[in-house]
């Protein structure tokens, strides 16, 4: 059933382009049954499936081994069940959208069903065919419908794509080539023995092709530009999912091909002895600098764009612990942040910017938005609560897990990690102080704005609910993602959990 996720969304787009393209309403409401629809599969298949589960397996390119192969695992599960919920909540803050809304939702809906491809192939050409689908609609979805500067980022978010998806195929071709060329099957590949000194270049390669999607420093700069470029819908989506398939991507690919390309080299420089420790250098790298760059930013968009580099962070160095907590926490936080994100980038993208018009900080300062809107800041100061990590909520128990996993592996690192959280508190505050609780005095231009302002429209809070319902129900009971989540990591290859080595 959950090969219907793909089959629906896919042909969700195709109806809205045909019948639907002049028809906004009738657009708005095929991508939300669409949308809805996927996510009870999604919610069904989390519910009622444990362990590894076959979808489809079926010849597609006999002669080159290649198969039309769809499984799921705990960790697939989570991830389309969190594509599921951005999907709907995408939709919903996109329910004022009326310049060819038609092409706008059958892109979304196209760019839903690659990463529902994306997270359910077991075979890596399908995997990479679905990983480039993704590419193109997130290209139009912000050129035509984004706002600053949107071709430049339109195009320099699809040329890091690009970028990245070269080096990965690179390593996919290498890694079927000395496999004898006889199977792409992810499992099969899984259980050949690809020689040390091939995976000491395949897995770092194919790592950074897919941790550039995940934003890591320092090929992390189409992000921020990419969010601030685009639709409310568009950076929902580029935070919530987009993100996560490269995080996924050097988890499923990298790290369970090439195990060992995170060996020791046999030689150290000033403590970095191997690709393991130079990629989790590079995530505490990123957590510190999103965090500090998200400081002193004054567009409103720009410190959650940062934001989320910092968070991702936190993902990379999770999946870099190479121990059960630190997987677990990794997978989880892909969770939480695809949810976070989505809600901070609704709050500011949608409900402020499109009613105030700016994302400057010290415009808004001078409309006092907790009073004149009140469900955005009190929502942001909930939300903002949550990114920081305050139990309770998701992003409390993905964040202590990944930390604990890091001590073990990486104790100065997780001291420098913990300096980004702190930071993390720091610009979550002066944003909030700043954009809703300011006592600055209200400019004659400011206040005659201020009496304009529409009310909340019940789209917006069906969105919010959904998704910050999730963030609670996860935080306070984190074992209902954990069950599928923790089965899955200890199913993964014993030489990528035994740090590498066997």
């Amino acid at each position: 059933m959950l090969a219907w996720t793909i089959y629906l969304s896919f042909g969700g787009a195709l109806l809205i382009a045909l019948f639907a393209r002049k028809q906004p309403q009738l657009a708005r409401v095929l991508a939300l049954v669409t949308a809805v629809a996927g996510f009870l599969l999604a919610v069904w298949a989390f519910a009622t499936q444990t362990g590894v589960t076959a979808i489809a397996d079926c010849d597609w390119i006999p002669a080159m081994g290649i198969r039309y192969t769809l499984a799921a695992d705990g960790i697939s599960r989570v991830l389309v069940l969190l594509t599921g919920l951005a999907s709907v909540s995408g939709v919903l803050f996109s329910w004022n959208i009326e310049r060819r809304a038609g092409e706008f939702f059958a892109f979304y809906l196209a760019l839903i069903g690659g990463v529902y491809g994306v997270f359910l192939s077991a075979d890596l050409f399908l995997f990479f065919v679905f990983y480039e689908i993704a590419i193109v609609p997130k290209y139009f979805l912000i050129a035509i419908w984004g706002s600053t500067r949107r071709e430049y980022g339109a195009m320099k978010l699809a040329l890091y794509s690009f970028l990245g998806s070269a080096m990965v195929l690179v390593g996919l071709l290498a890694a079927y080539a000395v496999s004898g060329g006889h199977t792409l099957n992810l499992t099969a590949l899984q259980q050949y023995p690809f020689p040390i000194s091939f995976q000491m270049w395949a897995f770092p390669l194919v790592f950074l092709g897919f941790a550039i999607l995940a934003g890591m420093w320092p090929l992390h700069t189409w992000a921020p530009t990419g969010h601030v470029a685009a639709p409310t819908a568009a950076s929902m989506l580029l935070a919530g999912v987009v993100m996560k398939l490269g995080a996924y991507g050097c988890l499923r690919v990298a790290m369970t091909l090439f195990p060992h390309g995170m060996d020791p080299w046999g030689w150290s420089f000033l403590g970095i002895g191997s690709w393991r420790t130079v990629f989790a250098l590079l995530a505490v790298i990123g957590i510190v600098y999103g965090a500090v760059v998200a400081l002193i930013q004054n567009d409103f968009k720009f410190v959650i764009g940062y934001s989320s580099v910092s968070h991702m962070g936190l993902v990379l160095l999770g999946l870099m612990t190479l121990s059960q907590i630190g997987l677990d926490g990794a997978v989880l936080q892909m969770f939480s942040h695809g949810i976070l994100a989505g809600l901070l980038f609704a709050v500011v993208g949608r409900i402020v910017y499109e009613r105030t018009h700016t994302r400057d900080l010290q415009a808004l300062s001078r409309m006092h938005l907790s009073r004149t809107l009140p469900f955005a800041a009190w929502l942001f100061v909930m939300v903002g609560m949550a990114s920081m990590g305050l139990p309770g909520f998701s992003g409390f128990i993905a964040e202590l897990q990944v930390l604990i996993g890091a001590w073990t592996a990486f104790p100065v690192f997780t001291i420098l990690a913990g300096v980004g959280i702190v930071v993390g508190v720091a610009y979550t505050w002066r944003a909030m102080q700043t954009a809703f609780f300011s006592d600055a005095p209200a400019t004659g231009q400011t206040a005659h704005s201020t009496e304009s302002f529409e009310p909340i429209t019940w789209a917006e809070k069906t969105g919010v609910l959904l998704l910050l319902a999730a963030s609670l129900v996860v935080g306070l009971a984190p074992r209902i993602l954990l069950d599928q989540i923790t089965p899955a990591v200890l199913a993964l290859p014993h030489a990528l959990l035994s740090g590498g080595r066997i």
